[in-house]
């Protein structure tokens, strides 16, 4: 039930606000193109702006890379209490051939109930409500410049936190960077604001990265025989790991939350790139990238050796074959349970703001809350808006009456939260760091 103090703050959002903000994250190109130099600092400097401008406080930039920053902002409510991080990325995949889109990708245009463009739910989107909720909690304390939030009349309690950070879409070398300074070690819960429908995202996908390189001898396309061809050589690696990944699936079966593993072969490059590649040439190596998404019944460790496991095979039936696998990276399962304090919160709130029960699932990939999670211990809620189906595709959206939903959940999650009317506990006695039904795979 909502109260009449919840009541007013909810009126304290603006649809119109929310819709302009996400279309002006949307206009912004943050893809990262290595070709031009362009990076998220075009959003950094928006939101560091923005916040100024807003709540009237300078938020931290800290530099994570060339051109690559994290903004974090705190909100302290000047009293003991728990704290709430909000976590959204800046950064977003390319737009691909722009002719098949049907609306510019960096139009942020609006048609049926939908803003349309790259990043619109992923998560330019969920970043905007992280925005707005800090806003209206801010005036709800009684911001100062300082950032200290002086609130004698006040419910709230503890400390809202803000993490914008960089690269989700690459190596996640900002959500490393935020944790590595620290910036994790005295959260208590995190709302992930990626696209899931609203849905209450318990698990994430673990993901292994891997480059598999097979060597092979040049020659002359028109005499094969003089050389190796490391081409059809890594074919059979491919087809292979594709035995192997039949043979997870059916070992594994679906789980509830994260549907199947899967083994995908992403690039595939003979010659490798940088090498020119010329049609009467066989080239001496060919190179495959693997995206391995991994379900709670999985073991990294195992997986690794399994595939290495696979190139001896090849090794051993061949003598010129010659094969390597490196993984550059590794994000291991995570879960949590409903009962934690943080989605009995957030399931309090969709209902009373919906009037409906809300639905549990899983994210079908990675995100940053998956190392606030296995770094950390952190309980990281994924449950923001946008179709769940809809990022890295052409025509990306998101819709309207969803985006206002979520920032209605958001704020009266936060509220609850920081104000200690849900079942979170007794703040003097959380220990954030400890993990609680972490299943982790490394």
């Amino acid at each position: 039930m909502i109260t009449a103090e919840e009541a007013a703050l909810l009126e304290a959002i603006d649809p119109e606000e929310l819709v302009d903000l996400t279309r002006s994250l949307v206009r912004i190109d943050s893809v990262i193109r290595p070709e031009t130099g362009n990076t998220e600092a075009a959003v950094v400097a928006f939101v560091t702006r923005w916040i100024r401008d807003n709540i009237g406080i300078d938020p931290l930039v800290e530099e994570v890379a060339p051109g690559r920053e994290n903004v974090v902002l705190t909100l302290d409510f000047d009293r003991p209490g728990h704290t709430l991080m909000l976590e959204a990325h800046t950064d977003v995949v390319s737009e691909g051939d722009r002719s098949a889109w049907t609306y510019d990708p960096f139009g942020a245009e609006v048609a049926d109930g939908k803003i349309y463009g790259r990043g619109s739910c992923d998560m330019k989107a969920g970043l905007a409500v992280n925005l707005v909720i800090a806003r209206i909690l801010a005036a709800a304390g009684g911001a100062r410049p300082s950032g200290l939030l002086k609130a004698p009349g006040s419910a709230l309690a503890g400390r809202l936190r803000l993490g914008i950070v960089c690269d989700e879409e690459g190596m996640m070398i900002g959500i490393k960077d935020y944790i590595n300074r620290g910036h994790a070690d005295d959260v208590d819960a995190c709302l992930v604001s990626e696209p899931e429908e609203n849905q209450l995202c318990l698990t994430m996908k673990g993901a292994v990265r891997a480059i598999v390189r097979v060597k092979g001898r040049m020659a002359h396309g028109a005499m094969p025989r003089t050389g190796i061809n490391a081409g059809t050589r890594l074919a059979r690696v491919i087809l292979a790991f594709q035995g192997y990944e039949r043979a997870e699936i059916e070992r594994c079966g679906e789980d509830e939350l994260v549907g199947w593993p899967s083994i995908t072969p992403t690039v595939i490059q003979s010659p490798p790139a940088g090498e020119p590649a010329q049609l009467n040439v066989m080239p001496g190596e060919a190179v495959a990238h693997y995206d391995i998404r991994t379900t709670p019944k999985q073991d990294h460790h195992a997986i690794r050796a399994g595939l290495r496991e696979i190139l001896g095979e090849l090794a051993a039936a061949d003598p010129d074959f010659h094969g390597e696998i490196e993984f550059i990276e590794d994000r291991p399962v995570v879960t949590m349970e409903r009962d934690e304090p943080i989605v009995v919160a957030a399931a309090r709130a969709y209902r009373d703001i919906t009037g409906q029960e809300p639905l549990y699932n899983g994210v079908p990939g990675a995100t940053d809350g998956t190392f606030l999670r296995a770094w950390k211990g952190i309980p990281s809620l994924v449950n923001g808006p946008g179709p769940r189906h809809k990022p890295h595709q052409v025509d990306e959206y998101v819709q309207v009456d969803e985006l206002v939903t979520a920032a209605r959940c958001y704020l009266l999650t936060a509220f609850r939260y920081l104000a200690g009317s849900a079942d979170i506990g007794d703040p003097t006695t959380a220990s954030p760091g400890v993990p609680r039904g972490v299943s982790g795979r490394s």
